[in-house]
């Protein structure tokens, strides 16, 4: 499914509405450079470069040739009959010219925005460098981890001994990392699910239902292709994708528009079924409801303004609405500040929130807060007109609000009782009607 840049976003198209400004590109070459190494990301600079300068090339040799042409034809009406057989010559020697030209500059053009596609973002300043999630930095803690004074249960045995999921139908119905939620497990993934919108709606964040199912541009958009285009469940006959995050919808839900100053910030969050293939991790974390293909999150969009404190600002908010949910839920978790190579394409910044699993004696991810600056919005052009009239990219943001079943492992191992029960937090109960426990 090749990539085709829709109509929509097509509108004023300018070289710097190509993912990175290619001007900053030129310009900071030794700190785009450095986002490179400190992402780990495979991207050959030195030949996008010369693409870009070539291509720059070709394109001042073909709009001299075609005023070239245009001085001649216009040339030919004030012209002498005798003149204007010689003048209609030279316009016709133009055209196999400029036909040639105009497939090379094209064609430069295809490598130029394949390349510019790969070209990660430099992180904050601020954010510790590292190889990978080792090197992430632990920020906060919050909760007490739980001590048992009988045999510890992981999540499978209390959801097998309870009848809350059926992982081996699950597996028949759809193959590997595939289950089902059945009975009070059901019920308990929904009451969770409802709690967190409940939470969003009262923070005057606004709900959209959204599709699930989406173009290919969205992804692009997003920055989700042409990296991470392995992790993706491909509708390939209708050339379409299963969405692995809501943000795509979300953040790309203003595609090629331009917003109202006093529009921003826009607060949106959705929740919904998400897909992921998990390639890569063949035999790693396989039992149980930790790594799945299919699974139910509520994730939360921010489009906001060009301004770097206002983006630290919505950062916080975000990973604090995250926060208040765990708190509700009573799960003790840790909040890391995600170093530079485990950070993703588009993102300058992002902090995970770890919650504790006893079963695994340690904290497993379950939320990433992430702070994309323009990268999304140059991608998606997404802009909005500032207070003195300019159309500037917007900035967006992004974070999980709860993502399940994964939750359900830290809920069901911190929750459980001596005497094989699953404890309700009383800010769950209402709505489980008022069941304090489960067993």
């Amino acid at each position: 499914m090749g990539y085709e840049e829709p109509a929509a976003f097509a509108k004023e198209k300018e070289a710097e509405d190509t993912m990175l400004d290619i001007k900053f590109i030129r310009e900071h070459p030794d700190k785009v450079r450095k986002a490179i190494q400190d992402k780990r990301m495979g991207v050959d600079l030195d030949r996008l470069l010369a693409a870009d300068e070539h291509l720059r090339k070709k394109q001042v040799e073909m709009e001299q040739l075609q005023a070239d042409r245009n001085r001649i034809s216009k040339a030919i009406a004030s012209a002498s009959p005798a003149e204007r057989d010689t003048l209609k010559s030279q316009v016709a020697a133009f055209k196999p010219r400029l036909e040639a030209l105009e497939n090379e500059v094209r064609e430069l053009n295809t490598e130029f925005e394949q390349l510019m596609l790969l070209v990660p973002a430099p992180a904050r300043d601020d954010v510790p460098l590292g190889k990978d999630d080792s090197e992430n930095v632990e920020v906060k803690r919050w909760g007490e981890v739980p001590r048992f004074d009988f045999k510890l249960k992981d999540h499978v045995e209390i959801g097998e001994k309870l009848d809350l999921f059926d992982v081996e139908r699950g597996v028949k119905l759809a193959g590997s990392r595939s289950y089902v939620l059945r009975g009070l497990g059901a019920q308990l993934e929904q009451a969770i699910l409802r709690l967190t919108v409940d939470s969003l709606n009262n923070k005057g964040y606004t709900q959209l239902a959204i599709p699930v199912l989406v173009k290919e541009e969205a992804m692009v958009g997003t920055g989700y292709f042409p990296v991470g285009r392995e992790q993706a469940y491909l509708v390939e006959r209708d050339e379409m994708v299963l969405v692995g995050t809501s943000e795509v919808s979300l953040t790309s839900y203003h595609a090629g528009e331009i917003l109202k100053d006093e529009q921003l910030p826009l607060r949106y969050f959705a929740q919904s079924t998400c897909f992921r293939r998990e390639a890569g991790t063949y035999g790693k974390d396989a039992r149980g409801l930790y790594r799945v293909h299919q699974f139910q999150k509520v994730e939360q969009v921010i489009i906001g303004h060009a301004d770097p404190e206002e983006s630290e600002q919505l950062h916080a908010e975000i990973l604090g609405n995250a926060e208040a949910v765990l708190q509700a839920l009573e799960l003790p978790y840790r909040v890391v500040y995600v170093c530079t190579g485990d950070l993703g394409q588009g993102q300058v910044r992002k902090h995970d929130i770890e919650t504790w699993m006893p079963s695994r004696n340690a904290y497993g991810e379950t939320h990433s807060c992430s702070t994309f600056y323009d990268f999304q919005a140059r991608r998606l052009k997404l802009r909005y007109k500032d207070k003195n009239g300019q159309n500037i990219h917007a900035f967006t943001l992004n974070n999980t609000a709860i993502a399940t079943p994964r939750v359900l492992i830290p809920f069901l191992e911190n929750h459980q009782t001596a005497d094989g029960k699953v404890r309700i937090p009383k800010a769950l109960q209402p709505y489980l009607g008022g069941r304090t426990s489960i067993g």
